[in-house]
């Protein structure tokens, strides 16, 4: 069974970011949110946009911090510590270059190059052995204009791959909950948007 307890999605705040590639983690909890009927309520003490409630049977938090993406570590560190929850009842949901639009896939620990990723795993003290979901957005095909590509909108086309790829996650979220990880990334790395 999962030990999983907080579930967060990484997103810059603001208006102008939200419908960029790079809140693409938030649109996996605000789906989660919507799905449960967990209200995302504004929260200080934790730098973010809380809410709990229960996924698949589960109590859980949701959280969509609400410093820009490279802090992301200060949201999430707070909760840590004041629920005194431990790395392996993270899942951290972001936007992944390496991955097609439509492509989402599940990542136990490891380096990351993306920045809220990097920030969390300072935030707890370097430890990377949380659990992370990929959601693809398309590398632009060239580092100069990476900045661009997160930072802009996706075409039509690619927004409905990444959301039939979110679609996909949080009912892949329920199977992590109710069997496990393997059965949960059994089905999710199937998955083509």
């Amino acid at each position: 069974m999962s030990d999983i307890r907080l579930i967060v999605g990484l997103a810059n705040p603001g208006p102008e970011y939200q419908n960029t590639r790079h809140n693409a983690g938030s649109w996996v909890v605000e789906q989660l949110a919507r799905q449960s009927n967990i209200p995302l309520k504004a929260d200080n003490k934790f730098f973010g946009l809380t809410g709990r409630g229960i996924i698949a049977g589960k109590d859980v938090r949701l959280l969509i911090p609400t410093t820009y993406m490279n802090k992301s570590g200060q949201s999430v560190g707070a909760v840590m510590n004041f629920y005194k929850y431990q790395p392996d009842n993270l899942l951290v949901a972001f936007d992944e270059l390496d991955l097609e639009p439509g492509i989402v896939k599940f990542k136990q620990g490891g380096s990351s190059s993306q920045n809220g990723i990097r920030d969390i795993v300072k935030a707890l003290g370097n430890n990377k052995d949380f659990l992370r979901l990929r959601v693809g957005i398309g590398h632009p095909g060239s580092k100069d204009r990476v900045t661009g590509h997160v930072l802009g909108k996706a075409s039509a086309e690619d927004q409905n791959k990444i959301d039939a790829a979110i679609d996909e996650a949080t009912r892949c979220i329920d199977i992590l909950f109710k069997q496990d990880i393997k059965a949960a990334m059994n089905r999710l790395h199937s998955f083509k948007g």
